[in-house]
């Protein structure tokens, strides 16, 4: 098998998997590679509907050579904070760089991916804005604005430190508050396509069509709020709880 770095070909044999629609085990298994490697090299450079092997290949040359010149520092002179735990700060940076893109390919805009990245790695899973904007090497107005977005989703919360700064933070139940959300959304499509049935006629082939899609979305938007009910609860609970409760379980059946 080989291994080392993906060739400028290998990134175009990825390219045309991709556009061929297929799955990144069946890309691997074509070039001979971990179906990780093609997952992380994907992730990494745009997700699998902007993957293009030329940028993909520069982008790769330029963090090779920022390395070759001894690290990463941020631009404008700052200085990058040593990494926590005795990480690899590289190999932290590269992962946060594949964070953002998976949250940009899940609908995220850019640069509030970018700060719920930031936040997400963050060990104290809050920073202030100037924190935020220089790890981020951003503007304090980008800064805001992706904030403002996030509250608004429910995705982080706002805090006083000790100092009186602002924080924002992320909690544990960030992801429950966005599936919440989400469902809550996804019923309000439902809604309006219950209207449109109403407007249009129940027998006629538009009105078909979106009782078709509020059942559907009915369905999932139910079924996702109930599992995030389900989660939140078992996952509040302490580790020997969930082990008791499972062997519980266990024993009657």
């Amino acid at each position: 098998m080989p291994g080392g770095r993906l060739s400028q070909q290998e990134r175009q044999q990825i390219a045309l998997g991709l556009a061929d629609g297929l799955a990144y085990a069946e890309i691997a298994r074509r070039m001979d590679r971990p179906t990780s490697t093609i997952t992380r090299e994907v992730m990494r450079n745009g997700g699998p509907t902007s993957y293009r092997a030329d940028l993909a290949h520069r982008a790769t040359e330029r963090r090779a050579h920022r390395r070759r010149q001894g690290g990463t520092p941020a631009a404008r002179g700052a200085e990058a904070p040593p990494a926590a735990y005795g990480r690899d700060a590289e190999a932290v940076r590269e992962y946060e760089e594949q964070f953002t893109t998976v949250m940009m390919a899940s609908g995220l805009p850019k640069m509030m991916s970018r700060v719920m990245a930031a936040l997400t790695l963050a060990d104290s899973g809050s920073l202030t804005a100037a924190e935020l904007v220089q790890r981020l090497q951003v503007s304090p107005a980008s800064i805001s604005k992706a904030v403002t977005f996030l509250e608004d989703q429910g995705m982080l919360s706002r805090e006083r430190d000790d100092r009186r700064r602002e924080r924002y933070v992320l909690d544990d139940d960030i992801w429950y508050r966005s599936m919440a959300a989400s469902a809550r959304a996804t019923a309000r499509i439902v809604d309006t396509a219950r209207e449109g049935v109403d407007v249009l006629g129940p027998e006629t082939p538009a009105g078909v069509r979106l009782e078709n899609v509020a059942r559907f979305l009915d369905f999932v938007a139910e079924n996702t709020a109930r599992a995030a009910e389900q989660a939140r609860a078992l996952l509040s609970k302490p580790p020997k709880a969930e082990n008791d409760e499972n062997d519980a379980d266990d024993e009657m059946d």
